[in-house]
């Protein structure tokens, strides 16, 4: 058993860049739908738009970056349990934060 525990971080790698990537898509999604209901806009002001203000700029930032965070959080969650329940093993190498 423990051989498998140095194994899976590796192994789960692949799994976990597709479950990130899903979640990246999933973001995205849910940014454009919160950001069509804040401000009643299809397209988020970006940091180059010459005729958005500060404010717009940094409100959109905001959002989409909490957005995103939590999206992240829970998809990195939701597959660490789906392999810890089907292997037994919690996949992460060591018990420190993000990197």
């Amino acid at each position: 058993m423990a051989k498998k525990k140095h194994k899976l971080p590796l192994a789960y790698q692949p799994i976990g860049f597709v479950l990130s990537w899903a979640g990246g898509a999933l973001a995205g999604t849910a940014f454009r739908a919160a950001w069509k209901v804040i401000r009643h806009e299809d397209d988020a002001p970006d940091a180059l738009d010459q005729d958005r203000r500060w404010g717009e700029i940094l409100l959109a930032a905001a959002v989409q970056g909490a957005i995103f965070a939590v999206v992240r959080s829970a998809v990195d969650r939701a597959g660490a349990r789906a392999i810890e329940r089907s292997t037994g093993v919690w996949p992460a190498k060591d018990k420190g934060g993000r990197d």
